[in-house]
């Protein structure tokens, strides 16, 4: 796998609560945020093919999110 390294800046009062909550899921911050960036990015995509009325085609896939 490649990866890409990025800077991510943060407001000061929302750090504490990533990295808690990094914490408290057993993860390391980095680990944390890529996969909720990845939840986001899946669904994302889902409410965009929801739009596309396209959503009932793919009915039970995904569902282990």
């Amino acid at each position: 796998m490649t990866v890409t390294t990025m800077t991510l800046r943060l407001p000061e009062d929302l750090a504490p609560s990533i990295k808690a909550a990094a914490s408290e899921a057993g993860l390391s911050v980095n680990a944390y945020v890529v996969r909720a960036a990845r939840r986001a990015a899946v669904l994302d995509g889902a409410r965009q093919l929801a739009e596309l009325g396209l959503g009932d085609d793919l009915a039970g896939e995904g569902d282990a999110l």
